[in-house]
């Protein structure tokens, strides 16, 4: 069976500021900066988070468990505009039908991913099938919250009840696993002003790498894998990580070991 644990990163869709609040005049930062300080004024201040329509996706990383290998990439290029990127993704899933596998991706990954995909004329078909082609999809597909072939493991973890949820890297820490490394979330839209895609990306892999770990042990808790196979899959990590000897990778090596 394959495996696809993803990640997004997003920055404020800037167009669709200037486009919904009449904001054309500004630049994208000012835009921005404006789009935060509207969305605390509806929370009444206790958030500048954006509402999922109004994320654009920078980066998707993946972790590709199939057969005897493991990868782990970010889909595209680092000059891919987002229509290739999110067509990545999809097409992945066209290839593959693999088991989908996030932390929260039920509640932010891939309502943001439904609306950019929308956006950009992105075709999904396997994606939001749900029996009436293949049924085999039925009972068991993308879309249903309570199905398997997305296993949203912060949902599913805290029995989904909101008030139980915890962060990926709290989780990844408790777990002896690296954790967030040297950026989280709330850099990326400095970085992207910044031109740190690369950076970015790196990020995002890490977030899938911890994800990954915490999936394993969730499948070693559920009894799908058994001591000596969850070990064999962390050392089948480890192998892969330090063969490719990128240094966010050796990084993430480090603090695992630390």
């Amino acid at each position: 069976m394959n495996v696809l644990v993803f990640d997004i990163e997003t920055i404020p869709d800037v167009d669709a500021g200037r486009r919904l609040y009449k904001l054309h005049d500004l630049s994208d930062a000012d835009v921005a900066s404006a789009m935060f300080k509207l969305r605390l004024q509806q929370t009444g201040n206790n958030s500048d988070f954006l509402k999922h329509h109004l994320h654009q996706v920078v980066a998707i990383s993946a972790v590709l468990r199939k057969a005897d290998s493991i990868s782990v990439w970010s889909l595209g290029e680092i000059e891919s505009d987002e229509k290739d990127v999110i067509q990545r993704f999809f097409d992945g899933i066209e290839r593959f039908t693999p088991t989908l596998v996030s932390w929260n991706g039920g509640g932010f990954d891939l309502p943001v991913l439904h609306y950019r995909a929308l956006k950009n004329s992105v075709s999904a078909h396997r994606y939001w099938e749900s029996g009436q082609d293949d049924q085999g999809f039925k009972w068991n597909n993308y879309l249903s919250r309570f199905h398997e072939r997305h296993t949203d493991l912060m949902d599913v973890l805290s029995a989904y009840q909101m008030r139980a949820t915890v962060t990926l890297n709290e989780m990844a820490k408790l777990l002896g696993f690296p954790g967030k490394l040297d950026m989280d979330g709330g850099d990326v839209w400095g970085s992207y002003q910044a031109g740190d895609l690369a950076g970015i990306r790196n990020y995002c892999e890490t977030d899938v790498l911890n994800t990954w770990l915490v999936y394993l042990r969730y499948q070693l808790m559920r009894g799908h894998l058994y001591p000596d196979s969850y070990e064999q899959e962390c050392e089948k990590l480890r192998d892969y990580l330090s063969a490719e000897n990128k240094p966010h990778f050796n990084q993430f090596l480090q603090a695992w070991d630390a």
